[in-house]
């Protein structure tokens, strides 16, 4: 027969095991990659995604250009990430707690305009970035999450 102590302690491992559990789903789900975002501005077609077709843009204009790091041979296109700015080289460049949701619809190195900077994660539109950051700064860190 199995001691008090014994007993006492396979009661707690069940519970204890099932609050760790929930806890890193919890974290896990609230934080997203990072990566850097820089901006382009209009023309926006055509697009590598969409070609020309001028419903593709959200009337909220939050969209952007995947970089290489996200493109996965256009599997891209489509996805929308929510994406927020945490940190720049100038102080208060970012925008706490805006938080946007863009959508993906054209391929950064190929992209018509071109960006602020080369060989960002994400390059947004111009009213995407100016949402998140200063819209004078050259590219920000980002926190984006596939949504």
């Amino acid at each position: 027969m199995p001691r008090t102590d014994q007993l006492l302690t396979h009661q707690w491992q069940i519970p204890g095991l099932l609050v760790f559990l929930t806890v890193s789903e919890i974290i896990s789900t609230c934080h997203g990659d990072v990566g850097t975002a820089a901006q382009y501005n209009p023309p926006y077609v055509p697009t590598e995604c969409y070609g020309n077709d001028p419903s593709q843009f959200p009337s909220s204009n939050l969209f952007g250009a995947a970089g290489e790091g996200i493109w996965d041979n256009g599997a891209a296109c489509g996805r929308q990430y929510l994406v927020r700015c945490i940190s720049a080289s100038e102080a208060n460049t970012c925008f706490p707690g805006q938080m946007i949701q863009i959508r993906i619809l054209d391929y950064a190195p190929v992209s018509v305009s071109r960006p602020t900077v080369d060989g960002a994660t994400l390059v947004l539109s111009n009213t995407a970035f100016g949402a998140i950051a200063n819209s004078s700064a050259e590219s920000v860190n980002v926190e984006f999450r596939q949504v």
